[in-house]
C-alpha cells in the first residue's frame, strides 16, 4: 500500500513538472534567462533606469550603451539581473544591475549596480523552464 502511494505521488509530481515545461511556466524563485532581451524595449528601459539611478546615487557620469544579457527571478514582482555595457570617461565596461519591479504598484528600484568581469557576464542560468517566445 505504501509503495502505491509513493508511485502515485511521483506520477503526480512528474505530470506537474511536465505541464510546467510545456506551458512555459517559471518556478517561483528560479533565476531564468530572458530570451530576446537584447531587442526588448522594456529591458532597455530598465537598463537605462539602472544607469540613471546609479549616476544619481554615485554622482557619476556613466553613459548607457546597451543591454547584453538579462535574467529574471520571480519574487513579489520580478527581480531583473541585467548585464549591460556603459561608457565611463571614454572607456567601455560591463556592469550588472539588479532591479526590483512590481508593475501593479508602478514600482521599480535599483537594488545593486556593480562592475562585472567576463566570467560573471557569461554565467549561465540554472533555471530549466523558459517563458514562451515573445512573452517578455
Amino acid at each position: 500500500m505504501k509503495i502505491k502511494a509513493w508511485v502515485f505521488v511521483l506520477v503526480v509530481l512528474y505530470c506537474i513538472s511536465l505541464a510546467n515545461s510545456v506551458y512555459g511556466m517559471e518556478p517561483v524563485g528560479g533565476i531564468c534567462d530572458v530570451d530576446g532581451s537584447k531587442n526588448s524595449v522594456e529591458i532597455e528601459n530598465l537598463a537605462r533606469f539602472a544607469v540613471d539611478e546609479h549616476n544619481k546615487k554615485q554622482n557619476s557620469l556613466l553613459e548607457f550603451n546597451g543591454a547584453l544579457k538579462t535574467r529574471q527571478q520571480v519574487v513579489a514582482g520580478s527581480m531583473y539581473y541585467i548585464t549591460l555595457e556603459a561608457t565611463d570617461g571614454g572607456k567601455k565596461s560591463k556592469y550588472e544591475a539588479k532591479i526590483w519591479v512590481k508593475p501593479w504598484l508602478n514600482f521599480k528600484e535599483l537594488q545593486e549596480f556593480k562592475p562585472v568581469g567576463d566570467e560573471t557576464a557569461n554565467a549561465s542560468s540554472y533555471c530549466i523552464w523558459r517563458y514562451p517566445p515573445g512573452y517578455v
